[in-house]
C-alpha cells in the first residue's frame, strides 16, 4: 500500500475505490498533489471527493491535468461547456433503458477509448442512483489459465449501434420527456477491434476488455459463435467481489480508470430528479498482450 503525504486516502471496498480527503478540487493542485491523486488512481481505479464545490470551468480545469477533454458524440453538451456531458434524468421520466444503465467503459467504440472520466454530482436524489465499478484486473486475474490462453490472442469488436443506431436503446432524439437529448447518427454503425485483453500502459497488468453495452462479437467470429463466451465474461466481470458501489451526494466528484474499470449507474430514484456532470480523458488505442 503507497504511503501518501500530501492525501488522506479511505478505501471503500476490497475490489477497488477509495475517497481522498484533504484536497479542495475548486483551486490548482500542486504538483505533488497532483502526482498522489494519479498514483491513488492508479491504485484504488476509482477515487472520490466529497463535498467539493465547482464551477463547470474548475471541474474542466482539474479533469484537463490528466490529458486532452473529449467532446462526447450522440449527446448534447452543456451550453457553453462543449467538454462537459450532462447526464440527467427527470422525476417524470420514464426510459427504456437508463443512459449508463448496463455495465460499461465510457466509449470504447471508439479508436482511441478514453483514459477516464470525471463525474460531478449536482442534483442527487434522496435515495437511489448509486453508481458501481467494477475491477477488470480482478476480472481478468480470475480466469483459468486456459480461458487466459484463448482470450490473450482475441480482438474484440466494439460500436455504438446498439446504443446510438437506429432504434438505440437510450436514444431519445430530442424528445421533450427526456432531460438529456442523445440522438441518432449514422457514425454509430461504424466499428473498432479492440484486444479483449489489453495491457495498462501505466501500471502494465491485464485487464479483460470486453462489455455489455459496447462489444458486439469477437473479431473473426460470427456474433451466434461469441455470445456463449461473451455472456460468460459479463456476468462474470460484475461478481460481487470485484465491485464496489457508491452512494452520491450533492459535490461528490468520482474520477476512474476507463482502462481497467467498468460501471454501471443504477436506475432506482423514480419521481426524483439527478444531474450529474461528465467529463471524459483521452486516451489512446489499447495494447494487446505480447503473444
Amino acid at each position: 500500500m503507497t504511503t501518501y503525504r500530501h492525501l488522506e486516502i479511505r478505501p471503500i471496498a476490497g475490489a477497488l475505490g477509495a475517497e481522498i480527503h484533504g484536497i479542495d478540487l475548486s483551486r490548482p493542485l500542486s504538483d505533488d498533489q497532483f502526482d498522489e491523486v494519479r498514483t491513488a488512481l492508479h491504485e484504488h481505479l476509482v477515487v472520490f471527493f466529497r463535498d467539493q464545490q465547482l464551477t463547470p470551468q474548475q471541474h474542466i480545469d482539474f479533469s484537463s491535468r490528466f490529458g486532452e477533454l473529449l467532446e462526447v458524440p450522440f449527446v448534447r453538451a452543456l451550453d457553453g461547456h462543449p467538454t462537459i456531458l450532462p447526464v440527467m434524468k427527470g422525476k417524470s421520466e420514464t426510459t427504456r433503458r437508463l443512459f449508463g444503465g448496463l455495465w460499461h467503459s465510457d466509449m470504447s467504440y471508439a479508436e482511441e477509448p478514453p483514459l477516464g472520466s470525471a463525474l460531478y454530482g449536482r442534483v442527487i436524489p434522496p435515495y437511489g442512483g448509486d453508481t458501481m465499478w467494477a475491477n477488470m484486473y480482478r476480472a481478468y486475474d480470475a480466469l483459468s489459465d486456459r480461458l487466459k490462453q484463448i482470450l490473450d490472442g482475441l480482438g474484440a469488436v466494439h460500436s455504438a449501434v446498439r446504443s446510438y443506431g437506429a432504434g438505440g436503446a437510450v436514444v431519445n432524439n430530442g424528445d421533450p420527456a427526456h432531460k438529456m437529448d442523445v440522438r441518432t447518427d449514422d457514425r454509430a454503425a461504424s466499428e473498432v477491434v479492440h484486444p479483449a485483453v489489453r495491457v495498462h500502459p501505466a501500471t502494465g497488468r491485464k485487464a479483460l476488455y470486453v462489455n455489455s453495452t459496447y462489444t458486439l462479437r469477437f473479431d473473426g467470429m460470427t456474433q451466434e459463435e461469441s455470445e456463449p463466451l461473451l455472456q460468460f465474461l459479463y456476468r462474470h466481470a460484475a461478481r460481487p467481489e470485484f465491485t464496489c458501489r457508491f452512494r452520491w451526494a450533492p459535490g461528490s466528484l468520482a474520477l476512474w480508470d476507463n482502462r481497467c474499470t467498468q460501471h454501471l449507474a443504477m436506475n432506482d430514484y423514480d419521481g426524483f430528479d439527478r444531474e450529474m456532470h461528465r467529463t471524459t480523458i483521452s486516451g489512446d488505442r489499447p495494447i494487446a498482450v505480447a503473444r
